[in-house]
């Protein structure tokens, strides 16, 4: 059971540490073939400055020769909107070989966002099931509107989702869903039925260190304890395509 790859991983472009280099450097020293950048994008409260993501691809083109490890540029985009707005344009995702789609609690929304979307999330331990479907419908309607590669760290920021709905939309568009190396907001059972749609997952360590590239202990761990189809791990002993 091989890692192939890290498809999500920060620098000191925002809130992490290292360089690009370091971080392609860990990748190729644990004997990957791929490894992602994915900055926080611009309404994080750990954003990309205007020009940064070209500085970025850069820094890719200036290492992507000096190692064998392949180096994919792409970002974290902020799901900031009820009707599945993201803080990057389109022509912008167009130059990227990748989209990482999460929420995060402190982005920067819009007022009346803030109050309908941002703020039940925050205030709420137990969700209705109208903020529930809130937010699935703010997720699928991301993937309808922009280019998404990958779903992470699902649940993070009490953004709670119908999971299952959410795989089995995900399936139809060929999007993966990331167990995250960083933290794991579903539960059981929640699990369970996201494997049972036949979903693609992904293992991202979402490193802000470079030593910590290509770690991921709670991944493995849930593979192994809820018997995860090595087949439906886009990066086990294979290379994920995106779309």
């Amino acid at each position: 059971m091989r890692l192939t790859g890290d498809f999500h991983t920060h620098t000191n472009y925002t809130h992490g540490q290292g360089s690009v280099e370091d971080s392609v450097k860990q990748a190729e020293n644990l004997r990957l073939d791929a490894v992602a950048i994915c900055e926080h994008s611009y309404k994080s409260m750990y954003a990309i400055k205007k020009g940064d993501l070209e500085k970025i691809k850069e820094d890719i083109d200036a290492v992507k020769d000096k190692y064998k490890v392949k180096v994919l540029w792409g970002i974290e985009a902020n799901l900031i909107s009820r009707s599945g707005d993201i803080d990057i344009s389109d022509e912008e995702i167009e130059k990227l070989d990748l989209v990482v789609l999460g929420y995060h609690r402190f982005s920067k929304v819009g007022f009346v966002e803030f109050c309908k979307f941002v703020l039940p999330n925050l205030l709420k331990k137990k969700p209705s099931k109208k903020q529930v479907e809130r937010n699935t419908m703010a997720y699928i309607n991301a993937m309808d509107k922009h280019r998404v590669s990958i779903l992470a760290h699902l649940g993070f920021g009490g953004c709670v989702v119908d999971y299952e709905r959410l795989a089995i939309e995900a399936k139809k568009r060929g999007i993966y869903i990331e167990l995250n190396g960083k933290r794991i907001n579903f539960g059981k059972e929640d699990l369970q039925k996201m494997i049972a749609t036949g979903v693609q997952f992904i293992i991202n360590s979402d490193a802000h260190h470079p030593l910590d590239v290509g770690k991921n202990h709670r991944a493995f761990n849930l593979i192994e304890k809820y018997k995860i189809p090595l087949s439906q791990v886009a990066n086990i002993d294979k290379m994920p395509e995106f779309k």
